[in-house]
C-alpha cells in the first residue's frame, strides 16, 4: 500500500506535468513495472570491449509494455516507442537517442529467452506475494497454443516382428519378460530436473477434444497451467502439442508444491490415473480428478466434491485470458525457448494485473 501511494500521489502527478498526457493504459504499465521489477533480473552482458550495447533494463520494460498495451508485433511497439514521448520515460529509454531498431529488439529478445527472465520473474512474483499464503484449490488444465512452424516430421519405425505370448501362467522354470513401465511410472522415482528434460518441447501436431467434446487440431504447443482460486496462474510448463496432458501433472504438481501451499488438486478426466492420485496424497493434497470411465461405468463425484470440483472454472478463464489478452494466439517467434519466453510476458502480466486487484 506504502508503494501503491507513492505511485499515485508522486510518480503519476509528476509525469503527467512532463509529459502533459498519461492515459489509463499508460498509468497501469507504470503499476506493473512497478510490481514487477523486471530490471532487477537483467544482467549486462557488456564487457568494455566495442560498441555499447542497448539499455537491457529498457528493452525489456518494453516487452512487457508490449503486453500491457495489446501490441501484436515488435514493429508496432517501435512505431508506438518512437512516437510516444511518455511511453518511452516510462520503459526507460533516453529521449535524445534513438529507438532501438526491430534487429536490436530481436537480439534482446533471444538472450532473455535463453536467460529465462520472464520465468524467474514469474517465480519470484509468486513466492514474494503468495508463498506465505494457503490457497484452497489448485487448477491444471492443459490449453493449445497455435504457431506458425513447421511440425516436426517423425521418423516412420519398421514395426517389429510380434512375438506370440503364451496363455496361461508360466511354468515353474520360465521368467517371463516384464512390462517396461508408464512415462507416469518413471516420474514417480525422478526429480523434477529428470522429468522436466524428458517432456518433448519440438513443434508438432495435436489432437484435443474442446469444452464441447469435438476434436481440435493444430500445429504447435501445448501450454499446461496451474492456476489459483484467485485466477494467478502459480506454475506453467510448456511442451510439444502431441504430449497428453497426464505427462505434465507431477512435474507441475512438485512446480507448485515449491512455490504455494494448497489443499486441492482439481483435473479433468485426462489426468484420470491412480498414480497422479497417490502423488497428489503424498504432497498432502486432495486429488479431485474427474473420472474417466474408459469403456466402463462412470463414477461420479461425492455431493461436496462436486461442488469444490465446480471451482476448476478458473482454469478455463486463466487460459482464456492469456491467449486473448496477452499474446497466446499472436505467436510469430520461433522455437520452443521463444514461444515459452513469449507467453512468459503474458503470464508474468497477468499474474501481476490479479495480484494488484486483490491486495489494492
Amino acid at each position: 500500500m506504502q508503494r501503491w501511494t507513492l505511485i499515485q500521489e508522486e510518480l503519476l502527478p509528476e509525469l503527467k506535468e512532463s509529459v502533459n498526457t498519461l492515459t489509463p493504459k499508460l498509468e497501469k504499465l507504470i503499476h506493473t513495472l512497478e510490481w514487477l521489477r523486471v530490471e532487477e533480473f537483467v544482467k549486462s552482458t557488456w564487457c568494455g570491449v566495442g560498441r555499447i550495447p542497448h539499455d537491457r533494463y529498457a528493452l525489456a520494460n518494453a516487452f512487457v509494455a508490449k503486453v500491457v498495451l495489446g501490441l501484436v508485433t515488435t514493429t508496432g511497439l517501435i512505431e508506438r516507442l518512437t512516437i510516444d514521448r511518455a511511453l518511452r520515460r516510462i520503459c526507460g529509454f533516453p529521449m535524445w537517442k534513438k529507438v532501438p531498431s526491430e534487429s536490436t529488439f530481436s537480439r534482446a529478445f533471444t538472450e532473455f529467452a535463453e536467460a529465462k527472465l520472464a520465468e524467474r520473474v514469474h517465480d519470484e512474483l509468486i513466492k514474494t506475494y503468495l508463498g506465505k499464503e494457503l490457497i484452497g484449490h489448485i487448477s491444471r488444465d492443459g490449453t493449445a497454443i497455435e504457431a506458425r512452424e513447421k511440425p516436426k516430421a517423425y521418423e516412420i519405425k519398421t514395426p517389429k516382428p510380434e512375438v506370440k505370448k503364451k496363455r496361461g501362467r508360466p511354468r515353474k522354470e520360465e521368467e517371463r519378460a516384464a512390462p517396461e513401465p508408464t512415462k507416469i511410472e518413471r516420474q514417480l522415482g525422478q526429480t523434477l530436473t529428470q522429468m522436466m528434460s524428458e517432456l518433448p518441447t519440438e513443434c508438432d501436431k495435436g489432437t484435443k477434444c474442446n469444452a464441447q467434446g469435438y476434436k481440435q487440431s493444430w500445429n504447435g504447443y501445448k501450454l499446461h497451467v496451474d492456476t489459483a482460486d484467485c485466477g494467478v496462474p502459480i506454475s506453467v510448463v510448456l511442451t510439444s502439442a502431441s504430449t497428453h496432458d497426464s505427462q505434465t501433472a507431477i512435474p507441475l504438481a512438485l512446480l507448485t508444491a515449491s512455490r504455494v501451499t494448497n489443499c486441492y488438486d482439481l483435473m479433468d478426466a485426462a489426468y484420470c490415473s491412480e498414480d497422479i492420485r497417490n502423488h497428489s496424497r503424498s504432497l498432502g493434497h486432495v486429488p479431485l480428478i474427474d473420472h474417466n470411465p474408459r469403456g466402463g461405468e462412470k463414477k461420479a463425484f461425492a455431493p461436496h466434491e462436486a461442488q469444490r470440483y465446480k471451482e476448476r472454472s478458473q482454469a478455463e478463464r486463466t487460459n482464456a485470458r492469456i491467449k486473448d489478452e496477452f499474446g497466446g494466439r499472436q505467436i510469430w517467434v520461433r522455437g520452443a525457448k521463444k514461444v515459452m519466453s513469449h507467453l512468459m510476458f503474458g503470464v508474468v502480466v497477468l499474474s501481476a494485473d490479479v495480484l494488484m486487484r486483490l491486495l489494492t
